[in-house]
């Protein structure tokens, strides 16, 4: 059985779950809107400092847990980074201390925010794209965007469409991963295991 390695990345600007099953061809009703949620930062979380044992999202990889704060020297410069360990990716990331906001790492959100997600997971789907490709890139721009609101649509509108048409394989792992993505991070929010956060977003989205 071959073994995963843990990958170490550097940015260049300094139990087992019971996940929502994905129903084939059965009809659903919904109205359909669009829905505009932005998660804009804090002038003061700008600013701030993180600290050893703090969590961090990191984009596309999801929650991550700052292990270290390391100094490097690069061409004479010397830059610190947070060394993040990021268990469900089996990976570490260093993430420029100075540049945190451009690289798009950020805060875990609050229990309210949680209650956000939740509230956008019971929406009906607003992704009414037919182009699977378009579509496609849409949600992967999303994710890509760390934003959780956006990665919740992504999971929120992708489980609903399946559920009157076959998703694509790559349409699929998306939603995989914003299923992934979000019940890490409500698990961490709400302080209940992984497999309990997937089973609240499986009933909501059942």
């Amino acid at each position: 059985m071959q073994k995963t390695e843990r990958k170490i990345l550097k940015t260049s600007t300094g139990k087992t779950k019971k996940k929502a099953k994905i129903e084939k061809k059965i009809p659903q009703r919904g109205k359909e809107g669009k829905t505009s949620v932005s998660a804009k930062k804090s002038s003061k979380e700008k600013n701030r400092l993180y600290k050893v044992g703090e969590y961090l999202v990191y984009p596309m990889h999801g929650v991550g847990q700052i292990t270290a704060i390391t100094k490097q020297n690069i061409l004479g410069k010397s830059t610190r980074y947070y060394v993040l360990e990021i268990e469900a990716a089996k990976m570490k990331v260093m993430v420029p201390v100075d540049n945190v906001e451009e690289v798009g790492v950020r805060s875990i959100i609050t229990k309210r925010e949680s209650s956000k997600v939740m509230n956008l997971l019971k929406k009906d789907e607003v992704d009414t794209e037919e182009d699977w490709k378009i579509r496609y890139q849409n949600n992967m721009n999303k994710i890509k965007s760390g934003n959780i609101y956006s990665v919740a649509e992504v999971c929120r509108n992708l489980y609903k469409r399946a559920r009157d048409k076959e998703l694509s394989l790559m349409e699929r792992r998306l939603y995989e991963s914003a299923y992934s993505l979000i019940s890490h991070e409500l698990a961490l929010t709400n302080k209940v295991s992984t497999e309990e956060a997937g089973n609240m977003i499986s009933e909501i989205l059942a």
